[in-house]
């Protein structure tokens, strides 16, 4: 009999690893000398130290990279020092659409100033970080392409909503 898993076990797709925090340079490495194709997407920053001012590279996703195997390899990726877990759904892991990859390939090919950003979605409380609303609590709503901040008065049962940018709030 032929399950899920079964097939799983003998493709070889993208699964994000979670790794020790700052091992990601060191998994990547040690994973390659394996023979495992890896994805370590990283960004240039600036640093200012006391005594000097330089760029180095940071992962894109703290604690993460992505390894390029079949689930039958996982045991060898997971006795990697450094490594942690896959990111599973019900102790599977759980593949990552090569879509998604790509996306982050093109961005990085271009040479653009990349940031991570908060993973909001509708409903989310958030707290804003700066401008007027600076100190405002509520929740994410979309409307017409944009995101509004929703604050409530609970004693009117009542509500209102402002257009607000995204980059400017988190996640509570």
């Amino acid at each position: 009999m032929v399950t899920a898993s079964s097939v799983l076990n003998n493709q070889q797709l993208w699964f994000a690893l979670y790794t020790r925090s700052r091992h990601e340079k060191l998994v990547d490495c040690e994973l390659q000398k394996k023979g495992i194709e890896t994805f370590l997407p990283l960004r240039k920053i600036t640093r200012h130290w006391s005594d000097r001012v330089k760029q180095v590279e940071t992962p894109l996703f703290s604690g993460y990279l992505f390894v390029r195997t079949s689930l039958e390899h996982r045991f060898d990726i997971l006795n990697t020092r450094g490594s942690v877990r896959f990111v599973s759904f019900n102790s599977l892991p759980v593949p990552v659409p090569e879509a998604e990859l790509a996306v982050v390939r093109r961005f990085l090919e271009e040479k653009i100033s990349i940031d991570p950003f908060p993973y909001l979605k509708q409903g989310d409380r958030v707290y804003v970080r700066s401008g007027p609303f600076q100190g405002v609590e509520g929740f994410i709503v979309r409307k017409d392409r944009h995101m509004r901040l929703v604050i409530s008065l609970d004693l009117l049962m009542q509500s209102i909503s402002v257009v607000i940018d995204e980059a400017v709030v988190e996640k509570v």
